[in-house]
């Protein structure tokens, strides 16, 4: 009887914590609102333990995450898995068994938040195994320096080192990699990185190998709007909130956390901050940029006055290496074909049509691939044991995209 009374109680408590109200379209909502729970109640006690001074916030959940996720270098019959570093930055790096002589080839960052995961996390593991397989390609899984030890510049340091060290002769020579057919990509922060990498090597004119095609998976690529419309509509949209997102970017550009209610409110980038030009604003201009379905009734959130000094004190927001959707027009002409996946219900979704714009007026060929149903991160969850739909079909487009343009 007295377990009857404690399920009668802890059931509808539990029922209470997990369900969360979402948008009607997103892809299987009991899924989401089960693994944001998780990922809620991590971040609950890595605060708790920051505010007792045991560790600081993002040690225990990288510990949390680490402990449930990442897994050894283990091969299999057709794929050949070794830990190796790419210009000294630690790498996964796997190489199909057999096929063709000379391999396509694909450099991978992981996202996280600049602060979080490895790409030997078993997700990352398994998506770069399939990656391997059905492209006969190898791919190589970057494990760059995470905040809060390391900030920017140093997480684009590591990115950069390890993308000269992939497009060297000595590496593609010892792998097997054809010179002519070579990707960098990456999702989230790492999609960052990698746009950051491909605008800084394909502008530089001693780089004799360079990428063929650069694949952005729900990128993150600027910080000075936080009411974009994507950043409006999903602001509550789990796992990525809008608040979250501010921390990460404050965490990576090595600011004060308390310095969040200002990007918050857009007091980064009123019109009286003497570090931001018009010429920079209108980079990511959303009311031009995005199509009019994205836009939908929105309205553009612009502070005439704001907090003098946050550019000092939050150093890197107007980076191109940090937001590379600030470059140039001729910077972003000389990158190579792109892939940007998007995903409706994602405070980072504009970013990335942002982008997608701005490529193809700079003359870019450029393939959206945007999700109705899908979520931020949705393609991590295209393995066991989440198994998301729409993480499914994201990957599979993903690499259908590959097979045909690499």
């Amino acid at each position: 009887m007295r377990l009857r009374w404690v399920g009668a109680v802890l059931l509808p408590a539990a029922a209470y914590y997990v369900y969360l109200p979402l948008p009607s379209g997103v892809s299987e909502p009991w899924k989401l609102m089960l693994l944001d729970a998780l990922f809620r109640s991590f971040i609950r006690a890595s605060h708790v333990a920051h505010s007792l001074g045991a560790c600081h916030r993002v040690h225990l959940l990288n510990r949390a995450i680490t402990w449930v996720e990442v897994t050894d270098a283990r091969s299999s019959p057709t794929v050949h898995v070794t830990d190796t570093a790419l210009g000294g930055v630690p790498t996964r790096v796997f190489q199909p068994i057999g096929g063709a002589e000379l391999k396509r080839g694909v450099i991978y960052f992981h996202g996280g938040g600049w602060a979080l995961c490895s790409g030997r996390m078993r997700s990352y593991d398994l998506i770069s195994r399939k990656m391997a397989e059905d492209l006969d390609a190898v791919i190589m899984s970057v494990d760059y320096r995470l905040a809060p030890e390391a900030v920017f510049p140093d997480q684009y340091h590591d990115a950069l080192a390890a993308s000269r060290a992939f497009l060297s002769a000595e590496v593609l020579r010892r792998y097997g990699i054809d010179p002519e057919r070579l990707c960098v990509s990456g999702d989230s922060a790492g999609g960052n990185l990698a746009a950051a990498v491909v605008q800084e090597l394909a502008s530089d004119p001693t780089q004799t190998v360079n990428f063929k095609l650069q694949a952005l998976i729900y990128p993150v690529l600027q910080a000075l709007d936080f009411f974009t419309p994507s950043y409006q509509q999903n602001q509550d949209v789990p796992i990525l909130y809008r608040p979250l997102m501010v921390q990460f970017w404050l965490e990576y550009l090595g600011a004060d956390s308390s310095l969040a209610p200002f990007l918050l409110a857009n007091n980064h980038s009123s019109l009286d901050q003497p570090g931001i030009s018009a010429a920079t604003r209108s980079k990511l201009n959303w009311t031009a940029l995005l199509p009019a379905e994205r836009r939908k009734n929105f309205q553009q959130v612009v502070r005439e006055k704001g907090s003098g000094g946050l550019l000092g004190k939050v150093r890197g927001l107007t980076d191109v290496r940090a937001a590379p959707l600030l470059a140039e027009r001729d910077v972003l002409g000389r990158t190579p074909k792109a892939y940007v996946m998007t995903c409706e219900f994602d405070v980072l979704r504009d970013d990335g049509l942002m982008y997608v714009s701005r490529l193809r007026d700079a003359g870019v060929a450029v393939t959206s691939d945007h999700y109705e149903d899908g979520f931020h991160g949705c393609m991590a969850f295209a393995v066991p044991p989440m198994m998301s739909s729409v993480g499914g079909r994201s990957l599979n487009n993903y690499i259908r995209w590959l097979d045909q343009n690499l």
